[in-house]
């Protein structure tokens, strides 16, 4: 028996490379602007030679000063985060029942930037480790702070299934939904991993962009010169609702969550399967539980890496699992990678492209890899949607896939 997955999508916060905030993260989708940068201080002397951070993000100004310091940089994120989709929702943890409230966040790499410092205070100074190191380090803490700032006492879980980490969350809370467990859900995730130690991993296995001339062309998903990602950080938390109880209380529902899928390549550590395999078992799966044909598909926020072999099997899977020719974006060409959290930055945008029918550009793609038979705009294009996924794809062979439907 197949569940059916109607999630009110009542809610957005996000807090991204793109801004602080849904406004600024949409225009600066649209107008496919990479914010790619040289690397910082805390980078330097690494193998790094970019990323995309969340600019001008003052934790003590949006938190609180003695808020902030208990938590870790990621963990940061989704609080703020958090605070923008609840506000965005209409809803007040005050009235609410906290018991048919739910937190489901994804991380993949947990508190990295303290556990980082933390060590080589360790390591250089013999100085002893903070007490609030594992309460900031631990990635489940992540979904518990969340839950302690809003007194939300239902399920609270946090996946990790690498970066497909925040689009499995996503599918967890529609299940939480349909199965009643929950009445609202906060979901999503979350993720600081630029850090010295988690970026050189990356560096060393050459996954990263080497444009150092260019930073901001550097992600260029699906263009003949892609040669890597960029890694990025930050957070997208979305309140989901079922559609039929946001209805009755009078919510706006900017979309739903109608389907997903997930899967498992079984194929390698860290390559997805080179025909794709897991993905169109998982694309299958969402259109299943949605209800939905491969023709219904308008369009796909791609999970679209800027890696060679990521965006040629994505493409190939997409073009024969949808042969209708959806139009496919991907937002990383903007926003760079942010691993754990990128599903739920791009389930958000996903979100929007429904709402507004407009389908969003692909930064930096200026010469279209010939091998890539998939229509990619590079401006923005206004379209009746109708049906969208967006796809997330993770080391381990993880797959997550959902459907998302107009209001």
């Amino acid at each position: 028996m197949t569940l059916r997955t109607d999630a009110a999508v009542t809610g957005l916060g996000l807090v991204t490379p793109a801004g602080i905030g849904v406004d600024s993260n949409w225009a600066e989708i649209c107008a496919a602007r990479g914010t790619a940068a040289a690397i910082d201080a805390e980078l330097s002397g690494t193998q790094v030679p970019m990323s995309c951070r969340v600019p001008d993000f003052d934790a003590d100004r949006l938190l609180g000063a003695r808020p902030a310091r208990q938590l870790d940089r990621f963990a940061q994120f989704a609080q703020v985060a958090a605070d923008e989709a609840l506000a965005d929702a209409g809803l007040d943890s005050a009235t609410w029942d906290g018991a048919r409230v739910g937190v489901v966040l994804g991380n993949a790499g947990g508190g990295l930037t303290v556990y980082e410092q933390q060590h080589r205070s360790l390591l250089e100074d013999g100085q002893r480790v903070s007490p609030l190191l594992l309460a900031m380090f631990l990635p489940n803490m992540l979904a518990g702070q969340v839950a302690r700032r809003f007194a939300a006492t239902g399920p609270n879980l946090v996946t990790a299934t690498a970066c497909a980490s925040a689009t499995t969350a996503i599918a967890t809370a529609c299940d939480l939904l349909t199965l009643d467990r929950c009445d609202v859900v906060l979901t999503g995730g979350s993720e600081a991993m630029v850090t010295p130690l988690a970026m050189s991993g990356f560096a060393t296995m050459g996954a990263l962009s080497r444009r150092t001339g260019e930073p901001r062309r550097a992600s260029r998903p699906f263009d003949a010169g892609r040669d890597g990602f960029v890694g990025a950080e930050g957070a997208g938390l979305l309140v989901l609702e079922r559609a039929a109880d946001a209805r009755a209380r009078g919510a706006r529902i900017r979309a739903r969550v109608v389907g997903h899928g997930s899967s498992a390549d079984a194929h390698h550590i860290t390559a997805p399967h080179p025909e794709g395999r897991g993905l169109e078992q998982a694309i299958r799966a969402a259109l299943d539980t949605a209800g939905a044909a491969p023709g219904d598909v308008g369009h796909v926020n791609a999970h679209g890496t800027s890696t060679p072999r990521n965006d040629l099997v994505e493409a190939r899977t997409l073009r024969r699992v949808l042969p209708g020719g959806p139009y496919v974006s991907s937002t990383k060409g903007v926003t760079g990678h942010l691993l754990g959290a990128a599903g739920a930055a791009e389930a958000a945008y996903t979100v929007l492209a429904v709402e507004h029918g407009l389908v969003p550009p692909t930064a930096n793609l200026e010469d279209h890899d010939p091998e890539i038979d998939i229509e990619v705009p590079t401006g923005p294009v206004a379209h009746d949607i109708g049906l969208a996924l967006t796809n997330s794809m993770g080391f381990g062979g993880q797959n997550a896939v959902l459907a998302v439907a107009p209001a």
